[in-house]
């Protein structure tokens, strides 16, 4: 007879050791809903204790870099963050003993802000392109944020974080996503779709899922109208889905030899899955978690009968500032 006692997560020495081991879930009821023929299945990345996926590469960031000795005792930590890797390094800079300062645009949502200073890092918020859309971070928008970091690295003596080119990044899901993706699917993976932001997610978790089985496929997803990657024109580089879309030509993370093809979601279709997912799977998660809701539909219709994989990338609680989850009043009746 199997035992009823309850599975108790161990006592551990900080909330670092919490992250990672998140559930993932078979959206049987959108799926009846949408009338699809295959499975959904959605890693809830937004269970980490930092509300997001990047809490993973934060934490192997700074594992990597004082393995390799390049981050001092003590030394300040710098980062470029759209708001979920630095929440992740004020958590992991904090448990190690090292000061973090954030540097984020003005374009992303204050919420995120607030959290990464409620954690202890040192904010500085970048204003935006004056050709850009407030509350939409554009490459230029990106650009400007690199530069502050660079001059605050440079002036600190810090050590940069860089998520977009430190190997870190893409060790955090090859190690640990993409293993936990493929035993709690008990191997039935077909196919992964991920929203781009670095690219590290989709290399790592790419990487050991191909490794395991030779043939699944693998999109990337940008933004319609700012498809860079996918080698179309950039017609509208600024869009709502933040963390990512940033309208770069190449990537140092992501591996090409590891896509299928490329697909591209509209904002529209981004909150559309947002609400629907929220709605109809009670899984509260941010606009990407909508786009790679969106791009998993476009492969289920592609590949009838298979199984998607996606990330629920992070909390739809960092956008309450905007109307991606609109407030309607209701009276008693």
């Amino acid at each position: 007879m199997a035992s009823t006692e309850p599975i108790i997560p161990p006592l551990v020495e900080s909330i670092v050791d919490t992250i990672g081991r998140t559930p993932m879930v078979e959206l049987k009821r959108l799926k009846e809903a949408l009338q699809l023929d295959g499975r959904l299945l959605a890693k809830c990345e937004h269970m980490n204790p930092g509300f997001s996926k990047k809490d993973r590469i934060a934490l192997e960031l700074m594992r990597e870099a004082k393995k390799s000795g390049h981050l001092s005792p003590g030394q300040t930590v710098v980062e470029l963050t759209s708001g979920n890797t630095g929440t992740g390094l004020a958590m992991a800079c904090k448990a190690m003993g090292h000061p973090f300062v954030a540097v984020i645009s003005k374009g992303n949502t204050f919420e995120r802000a607030r959290m990464m200073q409620a954690l202890g890092a040192e904010v500085i918020r970048v204003d935006q392109a004056s050709s850009s859309t407030p509350n939409q971070v554009s490459g230029e928008d990106l650009a400007l944020v690199e530069r502050t970091a660079q001059r605050i690295v440079e002036k600190r003596k810090a050590y940069r974080a860089d998520q977009f080119q430190l190997k870190g990044n893409v060790l955090a899901h090859e190690r640990y996503t993409g293993p936990e993706i493929w035993q709690q699917s008990l191997g039935e993976v077909d196919a992964f779709v991920d929203f781009i932001g670095t690219g590290g997610t989709f290399t790592g978790v790419m990487s050991y899922l191909r490794q395991k089985k030779s043939d699944v496929a693998g999109y990337p997803l940008e933004p319609k109208g700012a498809p860079a990657l996918a080698g179309g024109p950039v017609l509208s580089p600024s869009h709502r889905i933040q963390g990512g879309g940033y309208s770069m030509t190449k990537l140092p993370l992501l591996d090409v030899e590891l896509v299928t093809d490329y697909l591209s979601v509209s904002d529209e279709d981004a909150i559309n899955c947002s609400q629907a997912l929220a709605r109809e799977e009670g899984i509260f998660g941010g606009f990407s978690s909508g786009a790679n809701l969106a791009g998993a539909i476009q492969v289920m219709k592609r590949l009838p009968g298979s199984t998607i994989v996606f990330i629920v990338c992070d909390s739809g609680l960092k956008y309450i500032s905007t109307d991606l989850y609109p407030w309607s009043e209701t009276s008693e009746a």
